[in-house]
């Protein structure tokens, strides 16, 4: 495997923050044919173009999105560049199955038009706006086409990535036209049949130029074949390790149906007195909720479905009268708050104000005296969200931070709203996947329990008073 030039950080993980812009020293080269791999000169951390590859209804914008959210999750400034939503800008919507035929020259200057204005915003992004990831949503079905990405890209030093979806499975075909693409505006108010009609013989015009990426033709390229969503793959010259990370991450997501359960351990003792971090074990308000999780779980059908914990008490007891096998995560285990374990948000401010004020200047970054930060959580949890993503029905019993970084991640949820996601004791939160998301349904049980949410409050500044630090902590005895 080729090795990516990268900064790692003193814990030997992916230092994310993009520092390249195109200079002197790394100049233009041309590209001959989308089979050869231009030199450019290496660069710390060079952005990079994730191109998706394939025929229509093959899943590409589903993967599209999913990589994006990914992407971003784990601290990379991402954009996905939608070639078809450039087309509809420009040409309009509602474009028979003939607007894709290849001999229609007029409705192909059209087209290439559109992808190159999305390849313009790409470069303005990844070169001057500070992004590190672009994915490159459009079927790309020529070799002549793959050339164009390669030309902008590679010239300007951005690292290029193709992801090919093949599928020659019928009803995975049928499904995704009719679950996604009668709703494209494309379609918008047309006879479901005649936009079925038509949208297949989209496909087949587009059979008709399509081209996949090949070993010898395309041999010096970095790419990855998917077939049938999850069956098959294949991945060529992968290079470096945001490369290696973006195929483990593909051979894990799937597109079965299932429902996600995520809720909090119960009412703690700790949460009681207001304490963060510790190992207490549950009140008997928590117990309550542990017997009701169980009715609950029982209601809603699922009479198969996994169970994981954290690897600390109160998670493990709220799982206490569960039906099933039990599987208990170190992962999953609450942020470490290092120093501040088992202390009151008064008492951190009374020993430690000056930490207590930079927590609340920058809460995901933050990191506790020899504990841990948001950030840190993130990366700690990514084993977590791979094994989410190979799973069907799960329930996952956790911690407030922990909860705050799974539900970040399947809403898509910025890094600066992440520390401030409000996630109840005493409340279940079921995640769905569609096509192009994840549906959340809340549940509050009606067990009390004490509020542990604290907002960000007005004033940070290292010299705020105590009355200013602690105006938002939560009530406790």
């Amino acid at each position: 495997m080729e090795t990516e030039n990268v900064v790692l950080n003193g814990d030997g993980e992916y230092y994310q923050q993009n520092k390249f812009r195109p200079t002197e020293e790394c100049p233009v080269s041309p590209v001959s044919s989308a089979s050869q791999a231009p030199h450019c000169p290496p660069v710390i951390n060079s952005p990079i173009c994730i191109a998706l590859v394939g025929l229509p209804a093959r899943g590409k914008t589903y993967i599209a999105n999913k990589l994006s959210r990914y992407l971003r999750w784990i601290g990379l400034n991402t954009r996905e560049f939608n070639v078809g939503q450039y087309r509809r800008t420009a040409v309009g919507c509602k474009k028979s199955h003939d607007f894709f035929h290849p001999h229609n020259q007029e409705a192909l200057k059209q087209r290439k038009q559109a992808a190159l204005s999305a390849l313009a915003d790409l470069q303005q992004f990844l070169l001057r706006d500070g992004g590190q990831a672009a994915v490159y949503d459009a079927t790309n079905s020529t070799r002549e086409r793959r050339k164009l990405i390669l030309d902008h890209c590679i010239n300007n030093c951005i690292k290029v990535f193709f992801i090919e979806s093949i599928c020659d499975d019928q009803e995975i075909i049928a499904q995704n036209i009719k679950e996604v693409k009668l709703c494209s505006p494309d379609y918008q108010g047309v006879d479901p049949e005649q936009a079925v009609a038509d949208f297949e013989m989209r496909i087949k015009n587009y059979e008709l130029a399509y081209e996949t990426m090949d070993h010898k033709e395309d041999k010096l390229l970095s790419w990855v074949k998917i077939y049938n969503v999850d069956q098959r793959y294949e991945a060529n010259r992968i290079d470096g390790h945001l490369q290696s990370r973006l195929v483990y991450y593909l051979m894990n997501i799937h597109t079965q149906p299932r429902c996600i359960y995520l809720c909090r351990h119960g009412e703690s003792v700790c949460n009681m007195f207001g304490k963060i971090g510790g190992d207490s074990e549950l009140s008997e308000r928590g117990v309550q909720f542990a017997k009701a999780l169980k009715d609950f779980m029982s209601e809603q059908g699922m009479d198969r479905f996994q169970i994981w914990t954290s690897q600390l008490k109160r998670t493990v007891q709220t799982g206490h009268y569960l039906q099933g096998t039990i599987e208990q995560w170190k992962a999953l285990n609450e942020l470490d708050v290092g120093e501040c374990e088992a202390m009151t948000y008064e008492e951190i401010q009374e020993k430690y104000p000056k930490e207590f004020a930079l927590r609340d200047q920058d809460k995901y970054h933050y990191r506790y005296p020899k504990g841990e930060s948001y950030e840190d959580l993130v990366h700690r949890l990514e084993p977590i969200i791979m094994e989410l993503e190979r799973q069907r029905d799960v329930l996952v019993i956790c911690h407030q931070a922990v909860m705050r970084c799974l539900v970040a991640y399947f809403l898509d949820k910025p890094q600066h709203e992440l520390p401030y996601i409000k996630v109840p004791l005493h409340t279940i939160v079921k995640l769905t996947p569609v096509a192009y998301g994840c549906r959340m349904e809340e549940f509050a049980i009606p067990v009390p329990c004490v509020d542990t949410y604290r907002s960000k409050p007005k004033t940070v500044g290292l010299s705020r008073s105590n009355s200013d630090a602690l105006e938002t902590v939560p009530g406790h005895y």
